[in-house]
């Protein structure tokens, strides 16, 4: 990074990314997170979800994963939380307008004590008929300690643009 693209501390409060900033093939990765056993327990509770791979030690035994897994909807929760704290996300926090579609997708299962992060792609942008916002497509694919896909999630939400005078 050169001296021109620095940010100054005391400018840091008004940064703030915009649609035009999002360029498509652009990547980050999060911290990672240990999925614990009061996390599966927790989100059982939560979400009524109390199916027997995630909550019956004995009956997963007997599964082709051979001990507990992780709800899928949690992982993605996860991957979801470890988004929202990454620099990129504090920057485009006040550009979001919504989520408009989720599709997630589960190659592996993830184990209780597995430690998952993700790596965060921007795969398309593009114009609506409002000149104010456009729609920004991204990409999170999750992966455990030994390097396994888990979680592949496609987001596409509605972003702010600079305006005009702006630019």
């Amino acid at each position: 990074m050169n001296q021109e693209n620095m940010l100054a501390p005391r400018d840091l409060h008004t940064a703030r990314y915009y649609w035009e900033d999002l360029e498509p093939g652009f990547s980050f990765e999060t911290a990672s997170r240990t999925v614990t056993e009061a996390d599966v327990v927790s989100f059982a509770a939560l979400s009524a979800d109390y199916n027997r791979v995630h909550v019956d030690a004995e009956y997963a035994a007997s599964t082709p994963w051979g001990a507990r897994i992780a709800h899928g909807m949690l992982v993605a929760s996860i991957v979801s939380g470890l988004n929202t704290r990454t620099v990129v996300n504090q920057l485009l926090e006040p550009s979001l307008i919504g989520m408009l579609e989720t599709r997630i997708r589960f190659p592996k299962p993830t184990l209780i004590g597995d430690t998952i992060k993700a790596r965060i792609e921007i795969s398309d942008r593009r114009e609506t008929s409002n000149p104010a916002r456009g729609i920004v497509d991204f990409r999170r694919v999750a992966v455990n300690q030994r390097g396994e896909t888990v979680c592949e999630c496609d987001v596409r939400m509605m972003v702010l643009r600079r305006a005009q005078n702006d630019s």
